[in-house]
């Protein structure tokens, strides 16, 4: 049985940063993931995905993100549970909770921390009868390392961020982008529909909009693909391809976490946002994109606000009859397990003081 003070399922980015705001309140922290990596789609997905709303980072790999997170929760010294999936949820007497996995390994804390992402999750695929033909050969449904692409023509498929995200991406590493939408407006920031439009000016990317890929065609690979539009005085357009990367998003699924008595509302588990991010189940909490409140932002930043309030609530659980002070970091410095503190510098605590 692996003790800890609070049990985070999902080691994400917004998992990974509990373990620093929880390590800030000296609490324990114990992972578990289904992946055999930490990071969560940031590592599994997209590892060289740019991100651009991170706080003081114009821009940052998904990869290098999880890199820094897992440097800055290093003195907290974490336990993790990797290529394992949370089955079971139990409540103790002493109203602890023991978690097992689907190996068998059991985990014992009183507060359980849902930080699971979208859940398990499959790409939504397009209704085209002989994709699965060139899946390996051509197709695929979510970048993990742009390189491949280099000097080859590429068709991506969405309105969405990721597809406009990646053709801006890739319009500097393959000989030819082609941006395939059924719409002339685009789901994504502002931001990168000006920039994809800037790019498609400059001859970079090749926009068609209010069209859609109805045909693969190819012997042993992948060789070309057919776009209908819906302008009916349109002729069918056939591109040369190397690769088709369609980007319609990702069918999400809680898998058993569904099944442990929480309130799920269109896939996702509601909580108190007023408060604290508890969810039906005193001493659960659900932070992150598997969360759902009025004005829910699916974005890492809010998964890390809410990691920040969720461990003030949960100190308070785990220390019933103790009373913690915030101080902010400039103040208080960051001590580790071992008792090691990087140290405020003394003009700061000296000018608050």
């Amino acid at each position: 049985m692996i003790k800890t003070d609070i049990l985070i399922i999902g080691a994400g980015p917004t998992g990974l940063f509990t373990v620093f705001e929880a390590g800030l309140l000296k609490l324990k922290t114990h992972l578990i993931d289904a992946l055999p990596q930490t990071g969560g789609q940031c590592s599994e997905i997209y590892p060289k995905k740019p991100i651009y709303d991170i706080p003081a980072f114009p821009e940052i790999l998904a990869g290098d993100l999880v890199s820094n997170l897992m440097e800055q929760i290093k003195p907290f010294e974490p336990g993790f549970t990797l290529g394992e999936r949370a089955e079971t949820l139990d409540k103790l007497e002493d109203g602890s909770f023991v978690v097992t996995t689907n190996k068998g390994t059991q985990h014992n804390a009183p507060v359980v921390v849902i930080a699971g992402g979208l859940g398990s999750f499959e790409p939504r695929k397009p209704p085209l009868p002989n994709i699965q033909d060139f899946e390996d050969k051509g197709v695929a449904y979510m970048i993990k390392d742009p390189e491949v692409y280099r000097d080859k023509k590429v068709v991506i498929a969405g309105g969405g961020d990721s597809a406009l995200d990646w053709s801006i991406f890739l319009a500097d590493i393959a000989s030819e982008v082609s941006l395939v939408h059924r719409r002339n407006e685009f789901r994504g920031a502002l931001d990168s529909v000006e920039k994809a439009a800037e790019l498609a000016k400059f001859g970079k990317i090749k926009l068609y909009t209010e069209a859609e890929i109805k045909g693969l065609n190819g012997e042993d690979v992948l060789e070309s693909v057919l776009i209908k539009h819906k302008d009916a005085d349109k002729e069918d357009t056939i591109l040369e391809v190397d690769n088709f990367i369609p980007l319609f998003g990702l069918s999400p699924k809680l898998g058993p976490i569904g099944g442990w008595g929480l309130e799920i509302e269109k896939n996702a588990i509601k909580v108190n946002n007023a408060k604290d991010y508890q969810t039906n189940i005193p001493g659960v909490f659900a932070i992150g994109d598997v969360n759902t409140y009025e004005g829910k932002l699916k974005l890492i930043l809010s998964g890390f606000h809410e990691a920040a309030v969720m461990c003030q609530y949960a100190y308070q659980i785990i220390n019933p009859n103790k009373r913690f002070v915030m101080k902010y970091t400039t103040v208080g410095g960051v001590e580790g397990s071992d008792g090691s503190k990087k140290e405020a510098k003394k003009e700061v605590i000296q000018s608050i003081a």
